[in-house]
């Protein structure tokens, strides 16, 4: 007596389909790795632009008009409670170029697209290898018709 096991379409289905969208994960990780090596290494300056734009500073804490070449001559006086407020957003002001100074935003953002294409190719590969082996397993017992 022959020991025939079958699967139901369903979970054959499930299988494959798991497979896929494993193989999908790894194939979007690793493409999106070789985009970001060929911007790091051959087309250097297609991330140019990202370097020029940055954060805003912290807003001066102050209503500022708009002056006219008269009200440039003249001078004006803040209150006690405003100086304290300019003073903090001086400090502020000072503390934000410092950070901004040490960060490069086109490494940040390399190290956030490559952290999301390293998870995609770690998520991807043991659920495609998972799914693959027992598919092939299944195959391997299946008589051919």
């Amino acid at each position: 007596m022959t020991n025939k096991t079958h699967y139901p379409l369903i979970r054959t289905l499930y299988l494959y389909f798991f497979a896929l969208v494993g193989l999908i994960l790894i194939t979007i990780g690793g493409v999106r790795f070789v985009d970001m090596a060929l911007k790091a290494f051959i087309f250097t300056k297609a991330e140019e632009r990202e370097r020029l734009i940055s954060t805003a500073p912290p807003m001066v804490p102050v209503k500022i008009k708009e002056l006219n070449k008269e009200d440039s001559e003249k001078t004006y006086c803040i209150s006690g409670d405003e100086k304290v407020l300019f003073e903090d957003w001086l400090a502020r002001y000072k503390e934000w170029k410092n950070r901004e100074e040490k960060i490069d935003p086109v490494t940040a953002r390399r190290h956030r697209e490559a952290s999301l294409n390293l998870a995609m190719i770690l998520v991807g590969l043991p659920l495609y290898l998972y799914h693959w082996r027992i598919i092939r397993k299944e195959t391997k017992n299946k008589p051919l018709h």
